[in-house]
C-alpha cells in the first residue's frame, strides 16, 4: 500500500479526521418504488462522502485546518475523491489499497428519504500505522467515525497520550463493533436517539464527559457531568437527509474549537445539519455567514 497526501489551510486549529472515505452518488427520484416498481430520476449529483470526509469538509470551511485519514483503491473514483477533497480546504492522507474505492448509491425520494446501496470497498484498509506519529502530536483534536474498532482504538489511545482531545461517531456500528477501548479516551460521543437507547444505555460512559445526542431534525441535546444543555433545531424545508448528522458534528466542533460555549455549538451543529438537509449529496460547503445567517433567523418553534 501507498499513500498520497495534499496541502490544506493552515489557518485555525488542526484536526485529525479519521474513518470512512467514499465516492457517492446520489439519485434523487419522484417516490422510492416499491418491489417491482419503478420511479423517475429528477436529478443525479456525484461527490466525495464517508462519515470522515463530510465532517472534514465542513470543519474546512469553518475555518479548521482538517487532515482526513482513510483509505481508497487504485481507481478512477480515488483521483476524484482527492482532487474534490482538496479544493474544498481538506488535506489528505489516503492510503492507496489494492481494490475499489468504496462507492455508495444514495437514493432519495421527495420527501428526503434515503436508502443507501453500496460496494465493500477498501474504506477500512488504512490503520494507526499510516499516519506519521509527529503528525499526530502536533493535532488539536481527534474525530473518529465508524471504522474498525482496533484502528480507533489505537488512535483515541495515542491521542489521549499526546494530550489531543477525541470525538468518536460510531454511527450504527457503535451498537456491533467493540469500540471500548476508544470509548475510554473519548471526551465526545455523538450518537441518535436509537445508538443512545441502546449500545450508549449499555456501557459505562460515565468517563465520557460530554455525550451529545442527535434528534434529527427535532434539533440536540449534550449530557454533562452537571447539566444537560439543549437545542430545538432549526425549521427547514429538507430536500435530502443524507450526511446531516456529520454536518452537525463537524459543525459542533468547529464551535466548541473556538471555545465556544455548549449550547451555542448545539446550535452551530443544529445549523449545519439543517444546511445540510438544504442540498443534494453527504457533502456540505459551508462558510460562517452561512450558518450566522441561519441563527439569526432563530431555532424552530417546541
Amino acid at each position: 500500500m501507498t499513500d498520497g497526501s495534499g496541502d490544506g489551510p493552515e489557518n485555525g486549529p488542526d484536526v485529525l479526521c479519521a474513518g470512512h472515505v467514499n465516492w457517492d452518488v446520489t439519485l434523487r427520484v419522484d417516490r422510492l418504488p416499491d418491489r417491482d416498481g419503478e420511479a423517475r430520476i429528477d436529478e443525479r449529483v456525484q461527490s466525495p462522502g464517508g462519515s470522515a470526509a463530510n465532517v472534514a469538509t465542513v470543519l474546512g470551511g469553518l475555518d479548521a485546518a482538517p487532515l482526513l485519514l482513510g483509505s481508497v483503491g487504485t481507481d478512477e473514483h480515488a483521483d476524484m475523491v482527492r482532487r474534490e477533497l482538496r479544493a474544498r480546504g481538506v488535506e489528505t492522507r489516503l492510503v492507496e489499497c489494492d481494490g475499489e474505492t468504496t462507492v455508495k448509491y444514495l437514493v432519495v425520494d421527495a420527501d428526503g428519504e434515503v436508502f443507501v446501496l453500496g460496494n465493500e470497498g477498501v474504506n477500512e484498509g488504512f490503520g494507526p500505522g499510516d499516519l506519521p506519529a509527529e503528525r499526530l502530536v502536533g493535532t488539536d483534536h481527534l474525530h473518529l467515525t465508524g471504522q474498525s474498532a482496533a484502528t480507533a482504538g489505537q488512535l483515541a489511545r495515542e491521542a489521549a497520550s499526546a494530550g489531543v482531545t477525541v470525538s468518536f461517531d460510531p454511527g450504527r456500528r457503535l451498537t456491533d463493533r467493540d469500540y471500548d477501548e476508544a470509548l475510554a479516551h473519548t471526551d465526545v460521543l455523538f450518537c441518535n436517539d436509537r445508538e443512545a437507547g441502546t449500545a450508549v444505555s449499555e456501557r459505562t460512559v460515565e468517563s465520557i464527559p460530554t455525550v451529545v445526542v442527535k434528534h434529527g431534525s427535532g434539533g440536540a441535546e449534550a449530557l454533562t457531568d452537571d447539566r444537560t444543555v439543549s437545542h430545538p433545531g432549526f425549521a427547514v424545508d429538507p430536500v435530502d437527509s443524507t450526511g446531516a448528522g456529520d454536518a452537525f458534528a463537524g459543525g459542533f466542533l468547529a464551535a466548541r474549537l473556538r471555545d465556544e460555549p455548549l449550547d451555542r455549538a448545539l446550535a452551530v451543529g443544529n445549523a449545519c445539519g439543517a444546511l445540510a438537509t438544504r442540498e443534494m449529496g453527504a457533502r456540505l460547503t459551508v462558510e460562517w455567514r452561512d450558518v450566522e445567517a441561519l441563527l439569526d433567523i432563530g431555532p424552530r418553534e417546541v
